[in-house]
């Protein structure tokens, strides 16, 4: 090791020879000559770094400065330099703190020269073993990076593990390093051993048994002595938490109690808590202000059925639903469903009344996409604020529909995180349609697609686009009801604009405009949030679309908004301007909860 005595030899001379006893201290190391990854692991292993700023012995100081080089060396070699030159360089005055300098030229860096990595026994003719060996890193002629090597062999070690190879060890594990040829042999050898099958499965509940034992075993979709594979108790696992049952579910192989090749699994079970009570407070510009009630039984009985009861009771909007669930596992785990819901709304605008009956049968066709399928039976009396002549001793002219179709629902979603997604993307499509004659009172088909896209921007900032297109094929319009029609306007739609306020209009006798509800919806919107700290941030946003019978009347709108990134999702409180109106009023939204 090289010592530059800038400012005073004698003084530090006198800390490496003499080993004198008085206090010392050196107030900053800098390392230069490195990227950043390198000299941060530099800082990290150099131990005068961690010493600097403090009072130490001279002779603590001076075995300090002889350790630099070598700690700095070993620093280095995870990233392929063995051969680095360095200089470490002392400024400061005699009895007075001072300030060190590494600074280091790495040189060539080693390559791997040979490469010997194979798997031997029956794991060398595992075609997804194979696959993996081929994608080992570093290959010949990079430069030979322990990260990346430890990587990979941790990856492989892994999947023999995952894919049932209980047995496998190293039969060879050696890497040689010559320094004056920059030179890495790699000499890397599994002996896998023989390939487990899945054994009997004991599906353990305690304390209490909640299910009975046929309906958990219709969630094991292999046989036993099939081979065996961690995904197929990852799936599993996956199963018992989406059924909401368990507040535990612990899967444990044991290969050390196998059986003629067949590894045993425990399946340990702790019920959730069987009653969910949820209450709270809602308001809403035009629902008003409500409560909102609701009661869930996550098992009714043993055969895993459930059920839900929820009461939301506002101002000018009452909606009360019943809903009975039962486990499907014959196709793809999913649930059969039979619901109802009875609805009063009485805004500015409508004065409506539905019943809606519903069956389903949902089904996960994998981890990004859930399929729903269902038969709806609707009743609906509605009049809209617009027919009113004014006069209190009339009673408002009614109309009424009846219609019975079915449904087609996909939902796809594929994200980091789904209740703040950092990067991700989600959609929906549906598509539904009824017969005149057949249930319901006219002709129409429909079909609605919405689409969200989320985007990280630096550590604190996120791009959110949405999108809305609908269309109804329809003769017979005015015969359609609410509930069944496209409205445009407020939160999550075109903000600027009140809820449904954008889309085809009539005017009342009071003068006023009431939407009406149209044939065609086109929303889309752009938002950029970013955080200042971890847990509170702003947003702009610009909003555009319309909801029209044959051509659209596009309104845009723009605004900003706060956000708090609370324990159940987001909350979002914006202010917006609808550019189309200069002179209509700011509109404020609020809301919370998961973003997908």
């Amino acid at each position: 090791m090289r010592l530059a005595l800038i400012a005073a030899p004698a003084a530090l001379a006198c800390l490496l020879v003499c080993g004198t006893a008085h206090a010392a201290r050196v107030d900053k190391v800098t390392v230069l000559g490195l990227d950043e990854a390198m000299t941060e692991n530099v800082r990290s292993a150099v131990t005068l770094v961690a010493a600097s700023g403090k009072e130490i012995s001279a002779r603590r100081l001076a075995y300090l400065f002889r350790a630099a080089e070598d700690e700095t060396r070993e620093a280095l070699e995870p990233f392929g330099y063995y051969s680095p030159t360095i200089t470490v360089d002392y400024d400061g005055d005699n009895g007075s703190p001072g300030a060190v300098t590494i600074t280091v030229v790495p040189g060539d860096p080693v390559r791997v020269r040979r490469e010997h990595v194979v798997i031997e026994g029956e794991g060398s003719r595992d075609r997804y073993l194979s696959q993996d060996l081929a994608k080992f890193k570093p290959e010949i002629g990079d430069v030979f990076d322990h990260q990346l090597y430890e990587a990979s062999k941790i990856r492989i070690s892994r999947r023999l593990s995952q894919r049932g190879y209980f047995d496998a060890d190293f039969a060879s594990r050696r890497v040689e390093v010559t320094r004056a040829d920059n030179a890495a042999d790699i000499d890397l050898v599994w002996n896998s051993g023989r390939r487990y099958d899945m054994g009997p499965i004991d599906f353990q509940q305690t304390p209490n048994t909640i299910l009975r034992q046929s309906v958990l075993d219709k969630l094991v979709y292999w046989d036993t002595g099939s081979y065996y594979h961690q995904g197929k108790l990852d799936r599993l696992r996956d199963s018992l938490t989406s059924l909401d049952y368990f507040s535990s579910v612990m899967i444990n192989p044991l290969p050390d109690q196998a059986v003629d090749g067949q590894v045993p699994i425990d399946v340990v079970l702790t019920p959730a808590k069987r009653s969910i009570y949820t209450a709270g407070l809602s308001y809403g510009t035009d629902s008003g202000a409500g409560v909102r009630l609701g009661l869930e039984r996550r098992y009714v009985n043993d055969r895993g059925h459930k059920a839900l009861a929820q009461l939301d009771y506002a101002q000018r909007r009452k909606t009360l639903t019943a809903q009975y669930r039962m486990p499907a596992f014959a196709w793809v785990d999913g649930w059969y469903t039979v619901s109802a819901q009875a609805a009063d709304e009485q805004t500015d605008y409508m004065d409506s009344r539905r019943i809606e009956l519903v069956a389903s049968r949902s089904g996960n066709i994998n981890r990004y996409l859930n399929v729903v399928a269902s038969l709806h039976a609707l009743r609906e009396r509605w009049s809209y604020a617009a027919d009113d002549d004014g006069d209190p001793l009339t009673e408002p002219a009614f109309r009424y529909a009846t219609f019975t179709y079915p449904s087609l629902r996909a939902e796809y979603t594929d994200a980091d995180d789904r209740v703040f997604p950092r990067n991700g993307r989600a959609g929906t499509l549906m598509l539904r349609g009824g017969v005149e004659g057949a249930g319901s009172d006219a002709n129409f088909g429909q079909i609605r697609a919405t689409a969200s896209w989320y985007r990280g921007i630096g550590e604190r900032g996120r791009i959110i686009a949405r999108g809305e297109l609908g269309h109804t094929f329809t003769e017979e319009l005015v015969a359609m009801p609410p509930s069944l029609r496209f409205f445009a306007g407020g939160d999550r739609s075109i903000r600027g604009y009140a809820w449904r306020e954008v889309g085809p209009r009539v005017e009342g006798s009071d003068g006023k405009l009431y939407a009406l509800g149209a044939k065609n919806v086109a929303t889309g919107g752009i938002e950029y949030e970013h955080y200042f700290t971890e847990n509170w941030g702003a947003a702009a946003f610009v909003d555009s679309g319309s909801a029209f019978d044959s051509t659209p009347d596009w309104r845009t709108g723009v605004g900003a908004g706060v956000r708090w990134r609370s324990p159940v999702g987001p909350l979002r409180l914006d202010i917006a301007h609808g550019l189309d109106s200069p002179d209509s009023s700011f509109q404020i939204y609020l809301s919370v909860g998961a973003d997908l």
